[in-house]
């Protein structure tokens, strides 16, 4: 499928290039005009590609063409002064690069929109030059945008609400499977999951955009990993027990809601029953009460009861599946009237975007966000080649910028690689182009009949082969076009071999100079942040929970939980961009950025637990009963933040405060003798936050053994560089 979709792609770019470049050629004849309408073309249909809805697609390519004519008018403006034009593009190249914090579609855009300014400005041209320039881009964009939303469309979003109705179904049919075939289908609900979190985070971009519907999407692979937490065979956790008629009333609800949100995905008009899903969560919380004096006055002091457990895994799944139809609905367009901002987050108000993006902007404006390193690296990079460009007078400077940008990755090592792969392709890409060339001499007749050809298979190969396909098939198309332009046969490969190589190596210089170990030790920052916010939100809404009074300081915890998580995903999706994470396990590394997650989504239980609390109950006397374990729980998940950021060893999950949790227990039977209605919920809901810490706590062995993994990974790394570059002096010696 990705491949059929890259061929689409490149036939479009194939169609549409060839002739928005033959009108401006040979009807309009006018070479600024020509220029800026191929590579504007190129940039569109190439370089960008926009997912979403129609409308908001259109939006996208519509902005994007707004900024392209600003970015056009500028860089003509500046292109007679190197130091203005470096200034310039330094600037811009900032902007451009650390916009793509706000959302996903900026992301996208960058390499587009950077090269609306890079040829303006490296090609010097006097100000009544910007009419044919805007009007080459006004034809790129005019023909791009038709093709683009009318041609071909992309089916991507349309596939993946396919692959997330599958997954929904998978985990419905476990939730209905009977205890022969539970693990089986618990496998391949487990399957269905994952694979659906890896295309997701295989994407390039997170898909978020502007949209509720993307981000709803993108949402749902975490909610259906957080569900079958609870419902797993393992062996911390027992195959869950249904001890009553409410409790398989609550999991066939469940497995009804999840079923009609996938039907939602698929196209279909069914809407989930969530009332009849909240009736048979309070019938199992009752059902419980109901059978709370019925427990062993001997149960061994901090253990749960086994007649307490599968009312709270229930629980849990019941509002899991709340959530993934939430998102269901709003990843279908439809309104969810019946979840409110605590359930299901929804699309912003203009003013709350705003404020969104204000708060995203300031989280990343600090040295140790990778956005604003790879915004820096950059922006650097793209000015050095700029005046480079400028100053020395090349006959197609701008292939030095484009070079650069083409290469310039986040560490050097990745830079390194980029350099030889790129070099590698266009020494294929002039052979080829040049035999072209010599073979068809000056018709330019049969130039014309290579150059869709040759764009097809430029276009196609960095998608579908590689980052050296890619660059041998644009070495080739450059070779056709400026052969149409101007021709001077084989020797324009000769120019572009000198102008990129130069971009090359300000790519790697800059790349040595600016945080040249690139996301590793970001990543490692980023996760012990995560971590301790993670427990400070866990710890706010408990004590949220038993003390009562205003929820401000639970608000804050999880705002300052988001920002950790937000920073730790870019670093995470940089770090696996690049090839030194391929000298780790990247599955023990993804557990561990999945371990903070599902830190933060333990406090939103925790927050559901307080609504369903009486509002004249006291929990704070039996709340203290929980302080000792959130005090030690929050210590380890900062002692483990700690042990990844200096390489340590990972301590042994906390010992539980087992005398808590039998005054606790206590407390429920007390509750449930006096048939107190309000002070038995009360209990519950205490009862109900400890066994979420309880999950917690299985968790921190499975954390342990993944960290020391990277741990002993990384030391077996280092100690074989060393060995090697010991062996080196060793030679050199001899």
């Amino acid at each position: 499928m990705a491949d059929l979709a890259a061929l689409k792609s490149a036939a479009r770019a194939a169609i549409v290039i060839p002739a928005v470049f033959a009108l401006a050629d040979k009807v309009i004849e006018q070479p600024q005009t020509s220029i800026l309408a191929a590579f504007g073309s190129f940039a569109l249909l190439v370089l960008v590609e926009f997912t979403g809805p129609p409308q908001t697609r259109l939006a996208a390519y519509l902005g994007l063409a707004c900024v392209g004519a600003a970015f056009i008018t500028l860089g003509t403006l500046c292109s007679r002064h190197a130091w203005l034009a470096a200034g310039a593009m330094a600037v811009v190249g900032f902007a451009v690069l650390f916009a793509g914090v706000i959302n996903g579609y900026f992301a996208a855009a960058a390499t587009g929109a950077l090269l609306t300014f890079v040829l303006p400005v490296t090609l010097p041209a006097p100000n009544s030059a910007i009419p044919d320039r805007l009007e080459g881009w006004g034809l790129a964009t005019g023909a791009g945008i038709c093709a683009l939303m009318l041609l071909w469309p992309p089916r991507r979003r349309a596939d993946l609400q396919h692959d997330a109705a599958g997954a929904l179904r998978a985990v419905a049919d476990l939730l209905d499977a009977d205890r022969d075939g539970a693990a089986e289908r618990a496998r391949l609900a487990r399957g269905s999951v994952d694979a659906l979190g890896r295309r997701l985070l295989g994407t390039q971009h997170r898909p978020t955009g502007p949209t509720g519907p993307t981000a709803a999407l993108a949402s749902l692979p975490d909610e259906l990993d957080w569900l079958l937490s609870f419902l797993t065979p393992s062996a911390e956790l027992p195959t869950l027990e249904l001890a009553c008629a409410e409790d398989a009333e609550a999991m066939a609800a469940a497995a009804a809601v999840l079923r009609t949100s996938a039907e939602r995905l698929e196209g279909r008009d069914g809407r989930p029953d969530l009332a009849r899903l909240d009736a048979a969560r309070d019938a199992v919380a009752r059902a419980l009460v109901r059978r709370l004096p019925e427990l062993p006055t001997d149960t061994p002091a901090g253990v749960v009861p086994q007649a307490l457990e599968p009312p709270f895994r229930i629980r849990a799944v019941t509002y899991s599946a709340r959530q993934a139809a939430g998102y269901a609905l709003l990843a279908t367009g439809s309104d969810a009237p019946d979840l409110d901002d605590r359930d299901v987050a929804r699309p912003p108000t203009t003013r709350a975007a705003l404020e969104a993006t204000e708060r995203l902007t300031v989280e990343h404006a600090s040295v140790r966000s990778v956005w604003f390193q790879n915004s820096v690296r950059g922006a650097v990079g793209l000015a050095v080649a700029v005046y480079i460009a400028q100053r020395t007078g090349l006959q197609h400077g701008f292939w030095v910028v484009l070079g650069t940008l083409s290469v310039l990755r986040s560490n050097a090592l990745g830079t390194g690689w980029s350099v030889v792969s790129a070099l590698a392709g266009t020494a294929v890409g002039i052979v080829v182009g040049a035999l072209l060339v010599i073979g068809i001499g000056t018709h330019e007749a049969v130039l014309w009949g290579v150059l869709p050809v040759a764009i097809l298979l430029g276009a196609y190969a960095p998608r579908a082969i590689s980052f050296a396909a890619g660059q041998a098939g644009f070495t080739v198309v450059l070779f056709v076009l400026f052969n149409i332009i101007q021709p001077v046969g084989w020797r324009v490969g000769v120019v572009r071999v000198e102008d990129v190589a130069i971009g090359f190596a300000i790519s790697l210089g800059v790349g040595l100079l600016f945080w040249p170990r690139g996301a590793g030790a970001l990543l490692r920052d980023d996760l012990a942040a995560a971590y301790a916010r993670g427990a400070d939100y866990v710890v706010a809404t408990a004590r949220q929970l038993s003390e009562g009074g205003g929820s401000d300081a639970a608000a804050r915890a999880g705002r300052a939980a988001d920002a950790a998580l937000h920073r730790l995903d870019d670093a995470f999706r940089q770090y696996l961009a690049e090839r030194s994470a391929t000298a780790f396990n990247v599955e023990d590394v993804a557990a561990l950025v999945s371990g903070a997650t599902r830190l933060r989504r333990a406090a939103q239980p925790l927050t559901s637990l307080g609504r369903m609390a009486d509002g004249d109950a006291r929990l704070e006397r039996r709340g203290e009963n929980l302080d000792r374990e959130l005090h030690a729980l929050q210590s380890w998940y900062v002692t483990l933040g700690y042990a990844l950021v200096n390489r340590r060893p990972v301590p042994p999950p906390h010992i539980r405060d087992t005398e808590g949790g039998s005054r606790l227990l206590a407390c429920v039977r007390d509750a449930a003798r006096d048939r107190d209605k309000a002070t038995v919920r009360a209990a519950l809901v205490l009862l109900w936050a400890s066994q979420h810490l309880e999950n917690l706590w299985r968790l921190e062995a499975h954390l342990g053994e993944r960290a020391d993994a990277v741990r002993a990974t990384s030391t077996a790394a280092r100690e074989a560089g060393f060995r090697a570059g010991l062996s080196r002096v060793r030679f050199v010696g001899r």
